[in-house]
């Protein structure tokens, strides 16, 4: 009985222990997630608004313009971007990711995968982590961009990508990433990155005719990969924000079950405690009738 409450006292311990360490994740993810919902709010608006331009200009180019990034090409080679986390402990948000890029190229590019024509490049390290056995190619990885993440971090791999591109090293790029909506709630998402789609998906969008001055062709070439770069950065903010909400919702639980598995180990101690008490008392009592009856 007594190894028994000793079991019991070093799993009670244990327990403690992990539940000062879920609080604490769960403190600092909600500190993190306070800057990082603030920067998504900031730059959503602006990012869609840009969207919806650069969606306009394109549009109405007219054939006039030959705007490498958003020629739509024979698929040869499919770039897929897997935007995941650095680290783990956060329910199942690089899951959702990793099942939905699966998904992806089974449904909408099997025919290029059997032919070997499917890339990944990998934006955090579990996704390197999930698809390291994988025959995919995975040849580009951008580990602890996240960590440090800065519009100037974020420009280098969306030039990157915006370079392969225009060589014609890949014919389609899409990313994968969670979508932010609040801390319970992260939606995967996949969207086309290039080439440029021409439809303006905001509905109350107004199509426009657009002066250009200087030139048309100066101004493009600035413009385009520029407004490239800001969704590209809308959408690692996504996946950051999404990251802190997922694993403080996931450490908040954490804690729950450890208190839940608290009581039962303590309710468990304390009956052991007890029928070792009741044991030690009828080894007395019975001692005493014994010597009684001498």
């Amino acid at each position: 009985m007594a190894a028994n409450l000793k079991e019991v006292r070093g799993r009670i311990t244990s327990v403690k222990s992990t539940m000062q360490i879920t609080k604490a994740m769960k403190m600092v993810s909600a500190s993190k997630l306070r800057r990082a919902t603030d920067r998504i709010v900031q730059i959503r608006p602006y990012a869609n608004q840009l969207n919806s331009v650069l969606a306009n200009i394109v549009s109405n180019l007219q054939g006039d313009y030959n705007l490498d990034l958003a020629q739509e090409r024979e698929l040869k080679k499919v770039l897929i971007v897997v935007v995941t986390s650095d680290k783990g402990l956060c329910g199942g948000f690089n899951a959702n990711v990793l099942k939905l890029v699966k998904s992806l190229i089974k449904e909408k590019y099997a025919e290029l995968e059997n032919k070997g024509k499917i890339e990944l490049l990998f934006i955090g390290k579990k996704g390197i982590d999930a698809f390291r056995t994988s025959r995919i190619e995975s040849n580009l990885s951008y580990v602890n961009t996240l960590g440090k993440l800065d519009f100037e971090n974020s420009s280098m791999v969306a030039q990157d990508i915006i370079t392969l591109f225009k060589n014609g090293v890949y014919d389609r790029v899409e990313v994968v990433y969670n979508m932010f909506k609040n801390a319970a709630v992260q939606i995967p998402t996949v969207e086309q990155y290039l080439p440029v789609q021409t439809q303006v998906q905001n509905e109350n969008s107004i199509s426009a005719d657009y002066i250009f001055e200087p030139g048309k062709e100066e101004i493009l070439d600035t413009l385009i990969p520029n407004i490239l770069k800001t969704q590209f950065f809308r959408f690692l903010l996504d996946s950051v924000a999404s990251e802190h909400g997922a694993r403080m919702t996931a450490m908040d639980k954490a804690t729950d079950n450890a208190n839940e598995l608290l009581k039962d180990l303590s309710i468990m101690y304390n009956r052991a405690r007890q029928a070792a008490i009741t044991t030690e008392l009828s080894e007395i009592v019975s001692g005493a009738a014994a010597l009684s009856a001498e």
